[in-house]
C-alpha cells in the first residue's frame, strides 16, 4: 500500500503540475487584450483586494500582465522544446547509426555549440533573425539540443549491442527500419523526459534576452520586457512591479521541473517498486 501510495503522489504531483501550466497558459492568452488596457486613473497602486499584484505607471493590472507574459513564455517554451527534442532525437540516432564520418561530424557540431557561451549564441541567432517571437523560437530551439543529443546517441551506440538489433541487422533489415520499430519505442522515455526538462532552460533563456532587449518587442506583455520596465521603478518605491513576476516566472520554471522529474521516474522502471 505504502508503494502504491508514493506511485500515486507522484502521479498526482504531475498532474497538478500539468494542470496549473496549462490554465495560465489559457488564461494568458484569453485575457491578451486585456493586459494592453490603460487606465489613469488607478496607476501606481500598490497590491490590494482588488488588484492583487497592484497596477503599473499606466494603469495596467499587474495579474492580468503576469499571466499574459507567463502565457507567452510558456508556448514560446512549448515550441522551442518541442523543436530542439525532435533535433536532439535525429542527430542521437543518426551520429550512432550513420557511420563513423557522420558521428564526426555531428560530434563536431555538439561540441562547437557548447564551446560557445550560451546566452551569447542564443542572442546572436535571435538578433540575426529579426528578434521577434520568431527569431527567440529558433534562437532557443538551434541552442538547447545538445545535451539530449548526447544522451540519445549514448543509448543508440548500447542498443546497437543488444541481441535483437544485431539479429535484425543480420537479417538484412535497414538501418531506418530497425531505428523506428526496434529504436525509437525504447529511446521514447528519455525523449519525453528530455523535452519537459527542456522546457525551463527555455523559458528562463527567452525571458533573458528579452529582459537585455534582444528577444521580444517591447509592446509583447512577456515576462522579460515587464521584469525590465520595472527596473526603472523600482527606486521609486513600486517593488511590487517586479516582485510578484519574478516570483510567478520562478515558480513556473520550478513547476516545470517537478513535472519533469515526476515523469521521470514514472517512466523509470527501477522506480516502479519504490
Amino acid at each position: 500500500m505504502k508503494r502504491l501510495n508514493g506511485r500515486m503522489a507522484t502521479v498526482f504531483l504531475f498532474g497538478l503540475a500539468v494542470l496549473f501550466l496549462a490554465g495560465v497558459t489559457v488564461a494568458g492568452w484569453y485575457f491578451g487584450e486585456e493586459a494592453l488596457t490603460t487606465d489613469f486613473s488607478r496607476k501606481n497602486l500598490e497590491p490590494c483586494g482588488q488588484y492583487i499584484f497592484g497596477t503599473d505607471w499606466l494603469g495596467r493590472d499587474m495579474f492580468i500582465r503576469t499571466l499574459t507574459g507567463l502565457s507567452v513564455s510558456i508556448r514560446i517554451g512549448l515550441l522551442a522544446a518541442g523543436v530542439s527534442s525532435v533535433l536532439a532525437l535525429l542527430l542521437g540516432i543518426l551520429a550512432a547509426t550513420m557511420g563513423k564520418t557522420v558521428d564526426a561530424v555531428i560530434t563536431w557540431v555538439i561540441d562547437l555549440v557548447l564551446g560557445i557561451p550560451h546566452i551569447l549564441l542564443l542572442i546572436l541567432i535571435s538578433y540575426a533573425l529579426g528578434k521577434g517571437f520568431k527569431g527567440v523560437v529558433i534562437g532557443v530551439s538551434l541552442t538547447h539540443w545538445t545535451s539530449l543529443a548526447r544522451v540519445i546517441r549514448g543509448e543508440v551506440m548500447q542498443l546497437k549491442e543488444a541481441l535483437y538489433i544485431r539479429t535484425a541487422q543480420k537479417l538484412g533489415v535497414s538501418k531506418f527500419e530497425i531505428a523506428w520499430k526496434h529504436m525509437l519505442p525504447h529511446l521514447f522515455p528519455q525523449f519525453l523526459v528530455g523535452l519537459i526538462l527542456t522546457f525551463p532552460h527555455a523559458i528562463l533563456h527567452e525571458a533573458s534576452i528579452t529582459f537585455l532587449g534582444f528577444g521580444l518587442p517591447p509592446e509583447q506583455p512577456a515576462i522579460g520586457i515587464i521584469l525590465s520596465e520595472s527596473m526603472k521603478y523600482l527606486a521609486m518605491g513600486r517593488w511590487w512591479l517586479a516582485l510578484f513576476p519574478g516570483l510567478f516566472l520562478v515558480f513556473t520554471v520550478a513547476l516545470f521541473d517537478v513535472a519533469g522529474e515526476s515523469l521521470r521516474r514514472l517512466l523509470d522502471p527501477n522506480s516502479a517498486h519504490r
